[in-house]
């Protein structure tokens, strides 16, 4: 499998907005164009990426450096939005993404902590993010489950 991130730029953003989860799934992650203002627009350090299996784009990713606030009280480095389209899930690709993405970020951050949240009710997503090494923290950020893992 062969899975690469690149950024999202004036070449490819229109085809990573096109991005689509299943319907069950529309309200457990933000549209792709969401994530890609809050990139643009909003404070804090975000990054966005695409996932490529070869040459075609089957999912999108974005990580965060957030300072402690009243939301959370830690300075933490997240990743934000996580998504397969529809088309490639179940494949095993959002497994490889996450490893390589775990991988990616280690040799550019070191080992350091990495949190994700997903909504409570998405069993799918916290399984995949347990099997990759996340544990529950029992922490809730704005209604979603938090997961830590030690990179």
């Amino acid at each position: 499998m062969q899975i690469e991130f690149k950024a999202v730029d004036p070449n490819n953003y229109v085809e990573c907005v096109k991005l689509n989860v299943k319907d069950d799934q529309k309200d457990f992650v933000a549209p792709n164009w969401f994530s890609l203002l809050e990139a643009n627009y909003e404070n804090g350090e975000r990054f966005p990426m695409a996932i490529y299996q070869g040459e075609t784009m089957i999912g999108f990713m974005m990580y965060v450096f957030y300072p402690a606030d009243e939301d959370y009280p830690l300075d933490s480095w997240w990743i934000e939005r996580f998504m397969i389209d529809q088309d490639y899930q179940n494949k095993g690709y959002g497994k490889e993404s996450l490893n390589r993405f775990i991988n990616y970020f280690r040799s550019k951050y070191g080992s350091i902590g990495l949190r994700i949240a997903t909504e409570p009710k998405n069993e799918v997503a916290i399984k995949l993010y347990e099997e990759i090494g996340f544990v529950k923290t029992g922490e809730f950020v704005e209604g979603e489950a938090v997961l830590y893992m030690k990179v």
